[in-house]
């Protein structure tokens, strides 16, 4: 069976490593890719929406990067234990009226014996900011190593 390491049991160090990989799918913005880190059955809670299964969440996806425009996603490790993942997350991106806003949030990940995430519940708060406000400048894409990240920022 195809595997999705690094695999539980999370070491600190495994687990970070786990969270930057979902870190740089997020941020191609590509509902196709992203997916395949989730089981079939996969089951999520964002906001007021509980996609269950790929499919559900591959559209969830095309619907969110449709209007979230030029999204940028920085994600940190809070805890790891056993098969389960606590991450800190932060967002910015504006909408087509050019109004730009910062997410965040965090999220509990569970993850099954090959790695793949089959439970993905995240809690979500939204701040309008100016678009002077911005703190994630690098290109669309990988967040460079050398960017900082959320505690760098103050976040």
């Amino acid at each position: 069976m195809e595997s999705k390491p690094p695999v539980p049991p999370f070491t600190p160090e495994s687990a970070a490593q786990k969270v930057r990989m979902a870190e740089d799918a997020w941020n191609t913005r590509d509902p196709d890719r992203v997916v395949l880190v989730y089981t079939e059955d996969t089951r999520w809670r964002n906001r007021s929406e509980f996609p269950v299964g790929r499919e559900a969440v591959r559209q969830f996806l095309v619907r969110k990067w449709a209007k979230e425009l030029d999204y940028r996603l920085i994600k940190e490790l809070w805890a790891c234990a056993g098969n389960r993942i606590g991450v800190r997350f932060a967002y910015e991106c504006h909408d087509d009226s050019g109004n730009w806003y910062r997410a965040y949030g965090n999220e509990n990940w569970e993850f099954n014996e090959q790695g793949f995430m089959m439970r993905r519940f995240a809690s979500i708060n939204d701040l309008p900011i100016k678009e002077s406000e911005r703190k994630f400048f690098w290109p669309l894409g990988r967040r460079p190593d050398d960017h900082p990240g959320l505690s760098d920022l103050g976040l």
